[in-house]
């Protein structure tokens, strides 16, 4: 694949269908290098910021979208969401790990590297959002909190159409005691997303557990891309794996939607 042709991107059936612009990228189809390869859009690794800048310009020309329009937050495992009425500069972005946005030119994008991603829309109200859940944001409520602040804009949970895109897998997350009653002690219901054979760790279901605050939320239309980070190497980039693997950093796939004036996927 040539370095500058539009990057492999996943897309959401339900937000097809909605007409919403938006994409799960992968690591591929960027310039960066080495650990980085290819299409890593993270300020916050050690990757040369000009090729970051790079790569995040060809995923917002992959969504139609012009470079600038394109933001993200600095992400911290909370449930502060943000309402964007203008971009920002990467240098100025705020700490938050949700954001909303009615204002039509704008890109909203979430990085990852095995928290999932979450994308959603309302068309008919012209709202769309976006946020990062790890485990720690998931189990505090930043699901609830980005339907909640769209629909303080306008947006009706009913009508939300919404997606989880790739994180790390059941099969590879494999997590201790301590953390399974973690998330059992504020939701003992939550047992469901816990699977582990005799004498074995437990693992646990970052995404359904994900998807299943996004169904409490009262949403109708949701999904999940079935990939995980961890497990598929050459298609994301994983923090954990890059634990295992004893790499120094590592890096961070995009996810974006965009609020555009026609609302359309482009094809």
């Amino acid at each position: 694949m040539r370095r500058d042709a539009t990057p492999p991107t996943i897309r959401s059936p339900v937000l097809e269908s909605a007409g919403v612009r938006h994409g799960f990228f992968t690591r591929q189809g960027g310039v960066s290098d080495g650990i980085h390869a290819t299409l890593n859009c993270g300020y916050g690794s050690n990757d040369d910021r000009d090729r970051v800048r790079k790569n995040r310009a060809v995923c917002a020309g992959a969504l139609g979208i012009a470079a600038p329009s394109l933001v993200t937050a600095y992400q911290m495992h909370g449930i502060t969401v943000v309402e964007v009425d203008q971009p920002w500069l990467p240098e100025q972005a705020p700490h938050a790990d949700a954001m909303v946005t009615r204002r039509p030119g704008i890109a909203l994008g979430i990085l990852t590297a095995d928290c999932a991603p979450v994308l959603a829309a309302d068309p008919q109200a012209g709202i769309v959002g976006a946020c990062h859940a790890g485990w720690k944001g998931a189990k505090a409520g930043v699901v609830r909190a980005l339907i909640d602040a769209m629909a303080s804009l306008g947006a009706d949970p009913a009508r939300i159409a919404a997606a989880v895109g790739p994180a790390i897998g059941l099969a590879s997350y494999e997590v201790g005691p301590e953390f399974r009653d973690a998330i059992l002690a504020g939701d003992p219901g939550a047992d469901g997303f816990f699977a582990a054979e005799p004498g074995q760790r437990p693992h646990f279901d970052l995404q359904g557990f994900v998807l299943a605050r996004l169904k409490a939320a009262g949403l109708g239309q949701v999904d999940r891309i079935d990939a995980d980070t961890c497990a598929l190497t050459d298609r994301f980039f994983s923090y954990r794996r890059s634990c295992l693997t004893g790499e120094p950093d590592y890096g961070r796939q995009l996810s974006a939607i965009a609020l555009t004036p026609d609302f359309r996927t482009p094809r």
